[in-house]
């Protein structure tokens, strides 16, 4: 069957673009469907159904675009019709009652956080609604100017609220998680992090060892840099040290500004609170993690691993946990000598930490915003590092990382498996979660490992190990 083309515009529809890149995924999986956008029509959603061959009537930004290819469009525009209808309803709008349609409205409601997630143009309007009411606010969206950052973080200070972002993907408060979030037990710990991966990795290493977290408080990638000084950085560490459920603050952070970084150290020896630092460069994550443990009086446990296993399952041992690290298997006949490194991260700050640690290769970060644009990000979306991986050859060592949790793809081993299975490189995963996470850490673990992945639940060791392959 020859395929056809369908393009529809609806006026005034609007949903969240996290969700409709969810959508648009789940389409292109339907039988005969070769294409489908389904997106905001947004200037760059255009172009980008324009340069894959779709002719466009009029739209703005606040319309919905949906442009399909393939054979049966009827009975795919009957699925996608459902699929909207479910988010509309997820929106949890009661009969006879008109939802907020703007942020300055929803302000008026009886709220403690805004949560902003939308195209970054307009996020600092929304933003600043919120701020001006008084309220916190989490700003999802990427792409707000650093000087629109400054003014907000500055407004914020006077008003006595904290902005989390722009680019803030990760955010626990009070055991909710915002973003892309593990499932976390509570307890002492909490966090401030100008990286979202960051606090993953740290909350979920502590979380295996059992000492949990009170909240995560991301303040975006920027805060610590020369030009937002560390706005929220500062105000952040204040609120955690005046809450009584936190006995330990660990800070998160990608290479500070020095002078930014000195402002912040002279803020947390004011502190009542113990802080342990991890900016990136001077200690690992999992380190930063071992520290935490040892300033509660807690024991360091072995980090979980899993050796790659391809072919039927066997068991891990006692809860999936081998004594020693993973032994090359079947890279052993891969001719592995003189092939390249490659490190195929979703993770900005993960992807850097190994970068550090392996001192050689070649890193990709697919989570940075050059990857992102009119996409859904790699946690979400695997198509990006799933081509990466078709290039690998025999000889090459690959690297990656794998996060779980909620807003990340429900079951990132069922795409990555057939293609680590059939990848001619030795490859390494570095597996941040928990056990509670929605995906599971052990069931995604032992999955990746049949596929001839060597599995670890420590980045920086997953990079030792890929580090010392010969």
């Amino acid at each position: 069957m020859t395929p056809t083309d369908m393009v529809l515009v609806r006026p005034g529809v609007y949903h969240d673009s996290v969700a409709l890149m969810r959508v648009s995924r789940s389409m292109r999986e339907l039988p005969g469907v070769e294409v489908a956008v389904v997106a905001m029509a947004t200037e760059l959603n255009l172009a980008l159904a324009r340069d894959l061959g779709f002719e466009l009537p009029a739209a703005g930004p606040g319309d919905l675009l949906v442009a399909l290819r393939g054979g049966d469009l009827e009975g795919a525009a009957a699925e996608l019709d459902r699929r909207l209808a479910l988010l509309s309803g997820a929106r949890g709008r009661e009969a006879g009652e008109q939802s907020p349609l703007t942020t300055r409205s929803a302000a008026r409601r009886p709220a403690d956080l805004v949560l902003v997630s939308v195209p970054g143009e307009h996020a600092f309007a929304e933003a600043l609604d919120a701020v001006l009411a008084g309220l916190d606010v989490m700003v999802f969206s990427d792409g707000v100017p650093v000087g629109q950052e400054v003014l907000l973080k500055r407004l914020a200070e006077q008003r006595g609220v904290l902005v989390m972002g722009p680019d803030c993907g990760t955010a626990v408060i009070a055991g909710v998680g915002l973003g892309f979030a593990n499932v976390l037990r509570p307890g002492p710990v909490g966090v401030v992090a100008a990286s979202g991966t960051g606090a993953q990795q740290v909350t979920s290493l502590l979380d295996l060892a059992g000492i949990g977290t009170s909240h995560v408080l991301g303040v975006g990638g920027r805060d610590l840099s020369a030009e937002v000084g560390g706005l929220s950085t500062r105000r952040a560490l204040r609120m955690l040290d005046d809450d009584p459920a936190t006995e330990l603050i660990v800070l998160v952070s990608k290479p500070p500004d020095p002078a930014v970084a000195g402002a912040v150290r002279e803020v947390v020896a004011g502190l009542s609170t113990p802080v342990v630092t991890a900016f990136a460069g001077e200690r690992d994550l999992t380190a930063a993690a071992e520290e935490a443990l040892r300033a509660l009086g807690r024991p360091v446990p072995a980090w979980p691993c899993w050796p790659a296993r391809p072919g039927p399952e066997h068991p891990d041992g006692p809860q999936g946990r081998p004594a020693g690290p993973p032994r090359a298997g079947r890279e052993e006949s891969r001719g592995r000598r003189g092939g390249r490194l490659l490190g195929v991260y979703s993770g900005g700050t993960l992807c850097a930490e190994a970068r550090l640690i392996v001192g050689r290769g070649e890193f990709t970060d697919y989570g940075d915003d050059a990857y992102t644009r009119g996409r859904a990000h790699p946690m979400i979306d695997p198509t990006l590092r799933l081509e990466a991986l078709s290039r690998a050859e025999p000889g090459d060592v690959v690297l990656l990382d794998v996060v779980l949790g909620h807003g990340a793809d429900p079951d990132p081993a069922a795409a990555l498996a057939p293609a680590l299975a059939g990848c001619p490189a030795t490859v390494v995963v570095a597996l941040v979660g928990t056990e509670d996470d929605p995906q599971g850490l052990h069931r995604q673990a032992q999955a990746l490992a049949r596929a001839g992945a060597a599995v670890f639940a420590s980045n920086a060791q997953a990079a030792r190990y890929a580090k010392d392959l010969p």
